[in-house]
């Protein structure tokens, strides 16, 4: 049974509108995508081999939403997120070196070897922190928002969140103090209507409309087409400027669809979570192929320049694993490090 169906419009009248943004800018977005994506399947291709000692979470399909939101950030903008992180973390302008190190326990991993892939942290690029619990970055990222606004800084703070986050509790404590405090943070649900064993329809009611539940708490609410990174930059970028000065929070939905499995590798959907028919469809209007369809349509990606990109992109991927699989393991001595107690 298909229960979800693709309901944006892609880049259909998005055509007439290439000439408004810089060629360098559209390509880099593109770059950005087809960087996750290559990087996760490599990931994925080499998981078995059971040397990354860590669940992970795969976001092929979803690359758009990353890509389109981190695009309107700069590096002092703070961004959270929940167990679904490398599109997150990579789009943000994570080190792969030290993302693919924690991935194999590596000591020099960006959270020393601590917290595996859904954990991931790089703080030189604002990438301020990832959660395994579900809303568990919420707060903190509205924390982090309120401090933003105490200490007078010129900071955005962004945390992603899946449609199963709006089910907790803590999600709805802090749309409500963020639109009473009018704090500079934004919420980004990337609604992939699966849960780990569960569709969105068997755990909220039908009419129930996040984006419109979220604006009930006196914020700005947005629905945007997961799919298409430039519909995603933009709303992200009015929500961002709209934060910067002085306006508040504002929560944006975005449907969108993974490909894989809900934790690691390889498509679930012969096992009856999902209908394969229903994957199969919206891989038509995947995020990369369709934007490409799109440059290339405009003129602005050639077979070379493509072909280039993806040499560059496994090139750097292939020794990025290297690096990682021949860094050190961490020492006993390790253990005790960073622990504190009263």
């Amino acid at each position: 049974m298909v229960r979800y169906q693709y309901a944006g419009s892609g880049f259909r009248d998005w055509q007439r509108r290439a000439g408004e943004f810089d060629r360098e800018f559209l390509l880099r977005l593109y770059r950005s995508m087809l960087r996750i994506r290559i990087i996760e399947e490599e990931i994925e291709k080499r998981y078995h081999e059971d040397q990354m000692k860590t669940p992970i979470h795969l976001a092929i399909g979803q690359e758009a939403t990353s890509v389109g939101c981190c695009a309107a950030l700069t590096d002092d903008d703070l961004l959270y997120s929940s167990h679904r992180t490398h599109g997150n973390y990579l789009a943000k302008g994570g080190d792969l070196n030290a993302m693919l190190c924690e991935m194999f326990c590596r000591v020099n991993g960006c959270a020393g070897s601590r917290g595996g892939s859904m954990h991931l942290i790089d703080k030189k690029v604002g990438m301020a922190g990832t959660s395994a619990i579900v809303g568990g970055a919420v707060p903190i990222a509205t924390g982090a928002a309120l401090a933003t606004k105490m200490q007078g800084l010129d900071r955005v703070c962004v945390v992603f969140l899946g449609e199963a986050g709006v089910e907790e509790g803590v999600t709805s404590e802090s749309l409500n103090f963020a639109a009473l405090k009018q704090l500079p943070v934004i919420y980004f649900c990337e609604n992939n209507f699966y849960s780990v064993q569960s569709p969105l329809a068997t755990r909220q009611h039908p009419d129930r409309v996040i984006w419109k539940w979220a604006a009930s708490y006196g914020m700005p609410s947005r629905l945007v087409d997961g799919t298409n990174v430039l519909a995603v930059y933009e709303v992200a970028k009015e929500a961002v400027e709209r934060a910067r000065r002085g306006g508040g929070p504002t929560f944006i939905e975005a449907p969108v669809y993974r490909f894989r499995a809900h934790g690691g590798a390889g498509d679930d959907s012969k096992t009856g979570y999902r209908d394969v028919v229903e994957r199969e469809a919206w891989e038509q209007v995947c995020p990369i192929k369709t934007y490409h369809e799109f440059l290339r349509n405009a003129g602005l990606l050639d077979v070379r320049t493509h072909e280039r990109m993806q040499r560059e992109i496994l090139d750097e991927t292939l020794a990025a694993f290297e690096f990682a699989v021949n860094s050190p393991n961490p020492e006993e001595a390790d253990l005790y490090r960073n622990v504190y107690s009263a």
